[in-house]
């Protein structure tokens, strides 16, 4: 395994779920909605690395979504 495949697996998960609509938010939202975190309606969820990435996006659209951590 990688140096960085075992940082990765240390840091854990997220359960990132989409509790509000993306209409009425300037178009920068939508992008990081839809390509950065993989969601696209309400309620719809995605699992992601808990790492910086993930979570500056979840910095641009903190009160469209709702993160928990998750656990295999």
């Amino acid at each position: 395994m990688t140096p960085r495949a075992r940082k990765e697996k240390k840091q854990g998960l997220l359960r990132i779920t989409q509790v509000r609509s993306r209409i009425g938010n300037p178009k920068k939202v939508a992008v990081v909605l839809t390509r950065g975190l993989g969601l696209g309606r309400i309620g719809k969820y995605v699992i992601l690395p808990d790492n910086p990435y993930t979570r500056g996006m979840i910095a641009k659209v903190p009160h469209l979504v709702r993160v928990e951590p998750y656990e295999e």
